[in-house]
């Protein structure tokens, strides 16, 4: 349980990574995050479809039968994306962590308009806070299950939170001037992951079983493939380095595919 803990919140605090980026870059590495971010999403794909998906299945067919198991594990699958595709669509775009911000537009607050952008900083850590939260639920059940696969998810999520990093602070600053409000508020959304990890454990491990972790990875594959292809693609693509994009994709998919040879 404390190795699952420790996992999901290195991948929660890299939003203080992306955070220092932000005050120390003087200009956004448009390469750098549009690498990382498809190398994120490539590992995620990879491992939600050829990994968790899969013992989703087995799960769900030892316990309930070959048919049923298939139609449970698919409908899991598609629950997972349907909650955080809800999450996404509950957040407005304005206040969308994945809406690009660049460090070129750190040029401190604007006269007669910081309450107005205040509010905005604060909408902004909210956003990333509960697009967050399912992250860290995904992080948490898939290191119970395999610890080997729980390490690649917490990688690949770590890094696309150092872009999301940047993309909470600059607004923060932005609209108070200070450095370190910016750096906390960022920290703190971040830190959502080690709660919905929380919550995972309180509410899921006391009624584990085939089916119900059955259930949890393949909702956990459904979460992260729409985070891949809603998200980190198009925001990887946003940065202008849209080749970059798809070889850090391709490569994460080796990565991940080797990880998972080596291991077996």
């Amino acid at each position: 349980m404390l190795y699952s803990f420790i996992l999901t919140l290195f991948a929660g605090l890299a939003t203080g990574i992306g955070s220092l980026i932000a005050f120390f870059a003087h200009r956004t590495s448009r390469g750098f995050f549009s690498f990382t971010l498809g190398l994120s999403a490539g590992v995620m794909l990879y491992v939600s479809f050829v990994e968790l998906f899969d013992q989703s299945r087995d799960l769900f067919t030892g316990a309930l039968g070959g048919r049923e198991g298939e139609v449970c594990a698919a409908l899991a699958f598609f629950v997972g994306m349907g909650i955080i595709g809800l999450i996404d669509k509950l957040v407005p775009s304005f206040e969308n962590p994945h809406e690009m911000r660049r460090v070129e537009n750190m040029n401190g607050p604007v006269p007669g308009k910081e309450g107005r952008l205040h509010h905005m900083g604060i909408l902004t850590a909210l956003a990333i806070a509960i697009h967050n939260f399912p992250e860290g639920i995904a992080t948490f059940m898939a290191a119970e299950s395999n610890p080997s696969i729980g390490i690649a998810i917490a990688v690949a999520i770590a890094l696309h939170n150092i872009p999301e990093g940047v993309a909470v602070s600059i607004p923060i600053y932005y609209a108070t001037g200070s450095k370190k409000k910016a750096f906390v508020y960022s920290l703190l959304s971040g830190l959502s992951e080690p709660l919905g990890a929380l919550l995972a454990f309180v509410l899921l491990m006391p009624f584990m079983n085939d089916v119900v972790l059955g259930g949890v990875l393949a909702a956990v594959a459904g979460i992260m493939v729409y985070i891949s292809v809603d998200e980190l693609l198009p925001a990887a693509r946003e940065y202008g380095k849209p080749h970059v994009a798809i070889w850090g994709m391709v490569i994460g998919m080796i990565i991940m595919a080797a990880s998972l040879i080596m291991l077996a």
